[in-house]
């Protein structure tokens, strides 16, 4: 059966009344079949060293004989395969994506392309660089995601993932992005508004103060241009 299609919200269409889980979530075409990272390579135009505004290889050859790189919402895995022909051989890359890859070809030994929901995927180790470009746009829970993904770095280990702070919302439909933030940086988070980019060193246990509400996937395009998700959230003693 093909995903559920999502128009977007009609204007003052009440976004609580529209709030999904985030299992039904992942049914909905805006989620299950984005395109965003399909044909993202490692360097170049269309990069993920241009995304993220460093290279991923020279970040990993500088910590470790045997780097470990996790990509989470990985698309087809072009970034992970190219980075696999300029690593070590023992290099451990790990793509994970709801769609997973559709190109038949088998990837590079070392490099790892798993099939499943990054909000259900538990990590089996730590690893030196965890990122996921411009895959929180198409998340329910994005703060649980991230909270999850700070306990999976290795010692100074790097976490990046572009956020946008208008997508976290209360379930009255005001804007949560301030105290999210702040909450975010208070746990160790750095924020860069001109590229919409979290990142944090060092593993750590978060704990954000938020309860999850749901998602809405009608809310229309983000600073991407693209469609996204809008996730909301209340304050976690209400």
């Amino acid at each position: 059966m093909p995903p559920a299609a999502t128009p977007p919200r009609a204007a003052g269409e009440k976004a609580a009344l529209r709030l999904l889980p985030d299992e039904a979530l992942q049914s909905c075409t805006v989620v299950a079949n984005n395109t965003m990272n399909r044909e993202r390579g490692l360097h170049g135009v269309n990069s993920y060293a241009r995304e993220l505004g460093f290279d991923p290889i020279a970040h990993l050859s500088a910590r470790s004989a045997s780097p470990s790189w996790l990509d989470l919402c990985s698309g087809e895995g072009r970034a992970l395969r190219a980075a696999a022909a300029r690593l070590p051989a023992t290099a451990v890359l790990t793509g994970v994506d709801l769609v997973g890859p559709l190109d038949p070809a088998p990837p590079p030994p070392g490099v790892e392309l798993i099939t499943a929901s990054v909000t259900d995927w538990e990590a089996p180790r730590a690893y030196d660089l965890i990122t996921c470009v411009h895959g929180l746009h198409y998340l329910g829970d994005q703060l649980r995601m991230l909270t999850r993904a700070a306990s999976w770095l290795a010692p100074d280990g790097l976490l990046a993932a572009h956020f946008d702070p208008d997508s976290v919302r209360r379930p009255d439909g005001s804007p949560a992005s301030r105290p999210v933030l702040a909450a975010l940086r208070t746990a160790g988070f750095t924020y860069d508004a001109r590229h919409h980019r979290l990142t944090l060193r060092g593993p750590r246990l978060v704990r954000l103060p938020f309860r999850y509400a749901g998602a809405d996937p009608a809310a229309g395009p983000n600073y991407t241009g693209q469609p996204a998700v809008a996730s909301y959230y209340t304050a976690a003693d209400h």
